[in-house]
């Protein structure tokens, strides 16, 4: 339970929902050990969940929520005028494995079509980064680092970072991958193999207050509160090298069926 005298703005609000959630989490890590991956990994999905819908009732209870582990029909979300968008816990597999440090917790604010408050807590790293981050002073890097998925890193990747002069770097959680982009460990972070609004919405959320762009990896606009709340892409990047890397994606998946697809290959004759 979160324990205040009055209750805090909104972005100071999403950080200590965060960086609670994320300490719940560690205790439970050590209480049950990693012996039973996949026990840890329903019991930190639910006891996060739970404890974020009983605080958001309590301090906003006119908002609605959207969180990976709830219900996520449209209809309640439709007329709202603002809704927390959430992920209890992301990167469960990297949660539950001894050691790791990529998992995060993501609290974010959308209204009226903008996100407007956001939180990423790394909990065994024990930082919390909110929408009050400064911008990120400009870094020259050789080669350029991109942060990958661990498990399904999309197949064109290969060929954008050959055309950037860059690495990959597998990394676990959505939100740790954009963390390592707004704290200058990665210069960009690129996701094509399907995501939801709760993966990308409180790192976005702080990822646009540090400077950094953020957008579909063919540069249309994210779009959140959605009915569908499916998100097919994502590029988190340096500023200055969004347009070499969209340009690059795009040479990449030139003749995909959507964004973000790897090209087909021609026939062998």
């Amino acid at each position: 339970m979160i324990y205040l005298s009055t209750a805090p703005d909104d972005c100071a609000f999403s950080g200590l929902l965060a960086a609670q959630t994320g300490e719940l989490l560690m205790r439970l890590r050590d209480e049950m050990g990693f012996a039973d991956p996949k026990a840890l990994r329903a019991s930190g999905d639910r006891q996060a969940h739970e404890f974020l819908l009983t605080e958001l009732a309590r301090w906003r209870p006119g908002d609605a929520v959207l969180s990976e582990e709830g219900e996520h029909r449209g209809d309640d979300r439709a007329t709202a005028d603002r809704v927390w968008i959430v992920d209890p816990l992301d990167g469960t597999r990297e949660y539950a494995e001894a050691g790791r440090t990529d998992w995060a917790v993501h609290v974010a604010l959308w209204e009226h079509g903008v996100l407007t408050a956001g939180a990423v807590a790394l909990p065994a790293l024990g930082e919390v980064l909110t929408s009050r981050q400064r911008p990120a002073p400009p870094i020259g890097r050789d080669p350029v680092r991109i942060v990958v998925s661990r498990t399904r890193p999309p197949s064109f990747l290969g060929d954008v970072a050959a055309a950037v002069g860059g690495e990959l770097v597998p990394m676990g959680s959505a939100g740790a991958k954009v963390a390592a982009v707004v704290r200058g460990a990665a210069d960009a972070y690129i996701h094509a193999g399907g995501q939801h609004e709760w993966d990308s919405a409180a790192p976005v959320a702080v990822a646009a207050a540090a400077g950094l762009h953020a957008s579909r990896v063919d540069g249309s606009p994210l779009v959140y509160n959605q009915p569908d709340p499916k998100m097919p892409d994502l590029l988190v990047c340096r500023a200055d090298l969004s347009e070499r890397l969209l340009a690059a994606i795009a040479s990449a998946t030139a003749g995909a069926a959507e964004p973000g697809q790897q090209a087909p290959k021609e026939p062998i004759r």
